[in-house]
């Protein structure tokens, strides 16, 4: 009897689990993304009110760990003050630029202020930097009637450990990195490196070109960032073929073709986007054969059935693009490498 019970007792219970289980999966409420638009213009105006109302002290020691430091406080002096909206287009550095973004069916404005802007090798936005940075995102904080922006550290990197592949990473970081430049370093007798002369500056990023209504470790959905970084060295990148197969930041595989990616940049303006990057009906200016695979990511360039890295030769060894315009535009597209008959077919 007491068995029997214990048997009655286990079937209603678990009828009853799978009865609360069964409510709880049909009242969870999928929320969709808010409109991009509607979104922006929150945001647009939560950056520029920070720009307006915030002002920054910054650091000139060169070859110290805190040359080109940042520190941004509310302004409390307007006479004596000078906010950061104030540098817009100044002659003379820190200047604060812009850039028009066309994503998310948009335009964003994205502010970038410009501390130093090196004086080495300007990155593409598919290479790789070795950049130390501070993040923070700005929130909207209604305090007795009175709103007022406020900003939130969330991650700080001051003595990086490798180089992070442009490629990979947020929009935002992806428009703004080819806008400054490396500096240059020496090795100091204790093994340590001091850089000098290095790009520095902070961006100012809409969540559209951030995470989104995604949230991200300590970032909230839906929040503006503020990137203050300094480009320290860059690596090129190779990433022909680029195929991802996980999740993780490092689950992806690349077949290179031994052209570089920068040197894949056919209009020379630093930038290389993927079909998903550009706005809806755009022409891919790094796209030869127009196969929707931007050069860059294309082991057969001009889709003629040979793979590049078996297609480019000079006396039977592989030679990049060297006519080819670098980052910085210094050179012309017209004097491209004839490709040679002695094709091998993959």
């Amino acid at each position: 009897m007491n068995k029997f019970k214990y048997y009655f007792i286990l079937i209603i219970t678990s009828l009853a689990l799978f009865s609360c289980s069964k409510d709880d999966n049909n009242s969870i409420e999928v929320v969709p993304p808010k409109d991009y638009a509607e979104q922006y213009v929150i945001e647009k105006a939560t950056i520029e009110e920070y720009l307006e109302t915030y002002t920054f002290v910054h650091t000139n020691a060169p070859g110290q760990p805190e040359d080109q430091d940042i520190v941004f406080t509310k302004i409390t002096d307007p006479v004596n003050q000078r906010s950061i909206k104030s540098y817009l287009n100044s002659n003379t550095f820190p200047k604060l630029l812009s850039r028009d973004v066309k994503d998310d069916g948009i335009t964003y404005k994205l502010y970038y202020l410009v501390l130093r802007e090196g004086v080495g090798e300007k990155p593409c936005n598919v290479d790789e930097v070795f950049t130390s940075y501070n993040g923070k995102y700005l929130k909207e904080v209604d305090s007795n009637g009175v709103t007022s922006i406020t900003s939130t550290l969330f991650e700080e990197v001051l003595y990086p450990r490798g180089f992070m592949g442009l490629f990979e990473l947020i929009r935002g970081w992806k428009e703004i990195f080819p806008q400054f430049k490396t500096g240059t370093y020496v090795s100091n007798s204790d093994g340590t490196i001091s850089y000098n002369d290095f790009g520095a500056g902070v961006m100012f990023i809409p969540s559209g070109l951030g995470y989104y209504n995604a949230e991200q470790g300590r970032i909230p959905s839906y929040s503006p960032l503020v990137f203050s970084f300094k480009l320290y060295e860059i690596k090129r990148s190779d990433i022909d073929g680029f195929i991802r197969f996980g999740n993780g930041a490092n689950d992806y595989t690349v077949n290179p073709d031994k052209i570089l990616s920068y040197q894949e940049d056919i209009d020379g303006d630093g930038y290389m986007w993927t079909k998903q990057e550009l706005p809806e009906g755009a022409i891919n200016p790094d796209d030869s054969d127009g196969d929707g695979v931007p050069d860059f990511l294309d082991v057969d360039d001009d889709n003629d059935g040979y793979v590049t890295k078996f297609e480019i030769t000079v006396n039977g060894v592989v030679t990049p693009f060297a006519s080819i315009p670098d980052c910085g535009g210094n050179t012309t597209n017209e004097a491209r490498i004839k490709k040679h008959l002695d094709k091998n077919c993959h």
